[in-house]
């Protein structure tokens, strides 16, 4: 199975390099810095579950893209799609299969409108990692779970396919019959992490240390899990124990990588994680809930951020 990594970032390229490590035919589809990058050192992965350099990983540039691949993984930010669909576009042929792992749902109505519902499946990864400055990748812990399916739970053909190359490939696969549920789950999840640690620009811990920190963090997760059931996708109660547990441990160092880019002055997911979240969720901008509140402090950082860049 031919497969096509849309991005060679900390996520795309951790997951496609153990794919790649572990004998998988993967090439990965980059901007020219990034191809320079990879040329010059390698894909690197620093990893508490084992290090690997990968020299002169297969990499292709979207004007050297000519011909279909099986498998098409985006691992893009939700702000990079359009040009990505532009960029991976000539790689796509009637028997290629998309799997994104983007954050959230909006994205999925992008997809099936440019290349159709039938070539796109559901799927999530959760993985903690970042580039460092020479391009190389550093897991920061020992999560490396990704999830994928067919959106209405048959296990087809290219489902078994799919499996067969992703396990016992280094990180953990799993092929689900509820992948939209999985996608729903840790977009409540994340929306959660990100609004509240964006807007107290605090990790978890010193949230549960502050007065009312706890039940900011509560009141947003519960707009989330009351727009994921408003969808038909509720949590269940082991999944909202799970995210209430990890959002209320007060000793904690979690924070959410959108406020990473955010403090480092990088553009951010606000529209597709926090915004989309919004507009599902019955809320009004400005109504005073805490995904409203979350929203505008995200857009008033992006407002800042563009006037800054045009002065």
């Amino acid at each position: 199975m031919r497969i096509l990594f849309v991005g060679a970032g900390a996520t795309g390229g951790y997951f496609g390099g153990r794919l790649l490590q572990h004998g998988r035919d993967v090439t990965f589809l980059v901007r020219e810095r990034r191809a320079e990058q990879l040329a010059r050192h390698g894909l690197v992965i620093h990893s508490r579950t084992g290090d690997v350099t990968l020299p002169a990983p297969p990499a292709v540039l979207a004007r050297e893209l000519h011909e279909p691949f099986d498998l098409i993984v985006l691992s893009c930010k939700a702000y990079g799609l359009e040009q990505a669909m532009e960029d991976f576009a000539p790689a796509v042929g009637s028997h290629t299969t998309i799997l994104p792992l983007l954050n959230g749902m909006r994205h999925m109505d992008r997809l099936d409108t440019r290349f159709g519902a039938d070539k796109v499946l559901a799927g999530q990864c959760s993985i903690a990692a970042t580039l460092d400055d020479e391009g190389a990748i550093r897991h920061l812990n020992t999560m490396q779970n990704l999830v994928f399916g067919e959106r209405d739970g048959r296990k087809s053909e290219r489902m078994q396919a799919i499996t067969k190359v992703m396990l016992d490939a280094g990180f953990d696969a799993h092929a689900s019959d509820d992948a939209l549920q999985a996608m729903w789950n840790k977009w409540v999840f994340l929306a959660s992490l990100a609004g509240i640690t964006c807007l107290m620009r605090a990790s978890v811990a010193d949230i549960m240390a502050a007065p009312g920190g706890a039940e900011a963090t509560l009141a947003l997760l519960e707009d989330c899990r009351a727009t994921a059931e408003r969808a038909g996708h509720a949590p269940s109660d082991a999944a909202l124990g799970h995210a209430r547990g990890l959002l209320t441990d007060a000793q904690s160092s979690l924070t959410a990588s959108m406020l990473r880019d955010l403090q480092q002055g990088h553009p951010i997911e606000a529209d597709h994680v926090i915004g989309d979240m919004l507009a599902r969720s019955g809320h009004a901008l400005g109504d005073g809930s805490m995904l409203a509140v979350a929203y505008a402090h995200l857009k008033a950082y992006e407002a800042g951020r563009a006037r800054r860049q045009t002065n």
